[in-house]
């Protein structure tokens, strides 16, 4: 079967987004002091730079679990594909909380191991592995119940059986021996909802163009009118209420703000009818221009992820030296390297730094994509 071209231009379109909000984080002068979601604090600039970033996470793990089911009816063999998940979702959630979690925080200790959006997929490959067997609409089913009821765990009452599960379903920071602590930065549970509803989905893709087009815009608008309705209402659904603010523009802000760790109903809602839309603007998008080279990177994700982390550090490295800091000054694990002193670019800054860093990783996955092509035999390469 022929890849979905959508999918490797929408999951591409959300990796190049991924590095800005990367970039903000190891390049703007006040990303380790200031939340640029903290509406007391930050800028509108800030803000928006960080909150369409958060449009990444939930399309790539939706469509990884689309890609999972694809992979499946490829196969045409349940065992070979259950096979196949098992030792990738293993493959993954190590290599999040090792070369992923050094590569974040270079920190050769690792005093900080991560369990991150690369675990969460990895975590959901093996569940899909286990579920198989269902029908795909069920799996679908159990998706979107998790996605619309995780919320309620934070309604329970605090007991030692909720307080060991909650790492499952909040995010947390766990001390694992004197020097090393693993944050759960992606909870398992809640993402586990995103790609069981995109396993269960993933079958529309075949559809006709015309009736998959209709299908996403409706899902796309039913899904941001279901939110604008569930947050006028401010009662379920995200566990940080919208609030009057200072100006009107931050009153609309506040309404945006939903939360990510661990991504509520409402931002599932927000982000995945997103998703839709853009899956119904650039389906049957050819592969010409802008638009094919868009898809290289989504065609080669996880090595774009690995590699991107290494150019930041290298340019953040660089831009360090000339503000006169030196190895001595670096600060590694929650600060990623950069000194407790004043430092960085302002946001402008830090765009630029982004345009260049999306440049430099074209040529890189480009060559990448084509190796894979040109050597179907080295089976590795899946994992990569």
């Amino acid at each position: 079967m022929k890849r979905v071209q959508s999918i490797d231009l929408v999951r591409g379109i959300v990796m190049i987004i991924m590095a800005l909000d990367h970039t903000r984080d190891m390049f703007h002068e006040t990303a380790t002091t200031i939340d640029p979601l903290d509406l007391t604090k930050t800028t509108t600039a800030a803000f928006l730079t960080r909150l369409i970033t958060h449009l990444c996470a939930p399309t790539f793990v939706f469509l990884s679990g689309v890609s999972a089911w694809l992979s499946m009816r490829n196969r045409k063999d349940v065992s070979s594909s259950r096979a196949f998940l098992l030792k990738r979702g293993l493959w993954l959630i190590i290599l999040d909380v090792t070369l992923i979690s050094l590569g974040i925080f270079y920190d050769l200790r690792f005093g900080i191991i991560m369990f991150q959006v690369i675990g969460a997929i990895g975590f959901g490959f093996l569940m899909i592995a286990l579920l198989m067997g269902l029908p795909s609409r069920v799996v679908g089913f159990i998706g979107l119940a998790i996605i619309a009821l995780h919320n309620t765990v934070t309604l329970l009452p605090s007991t030692g059986i909720t307080m060991m599960l909650s790492p499952l379903f909040i995010q947390s920071l766990l001390p694992i021996g004197p020097d090393h602590n693993l944050l759960i930065g992606y909870p398992p549970i809640p993402w586990l909802g995103v790609i069981l509803a995109g396993y269960g989905f993933a079958k529309n893709f075949l559809r006709p163009s015309a009736e998959r087009k209709s299908l996403f815009l409706k899902l796309g608008i039913g899904s941001i009118a279901l939110f604008v309705i569930l947050r006028i209402i401010n009662v379920y659904g995200d566990p940080n209420p919208w609030t009057s603010q200072s100006s009107p523009l931050f009153t609309v802000l506040s309404f945006l703000n939903v939360t990510k760790y661990p991504p509520s109903l409402m931002f599932d809602l927000l982000f995945l009818g997103i998703m839709f839309l853009l899956l119904r603007i650039f389906d049957k998008v050819g592969s010409e221009g802008l638009a094919g080279a868009v898809k290289i990177y989504g065609k080669v994700p996880m090595f774009y992820y690995l590699i991107h982390w290494h150019l930041l550090h290298l340019l953040m490295f660089i831009v360090l030296a000339i503000q006169g800091y030196g190895p001595k000054d670096y600060s590694f694990g929650f600060n990623m390297g950069r000194p407790q002193a004043p430092n960085g670019l302002p946001l402008w800054g830090a765009y630029l730094v982004w345009i260049f860093v999306v440049v430099i990783m074209y040529p890189l996955c480009a060559w990448y994509n084509k190796y894979k092509i040109e050597h179907p035999e080295k089976t590795f390469l899946r994992y990569l």
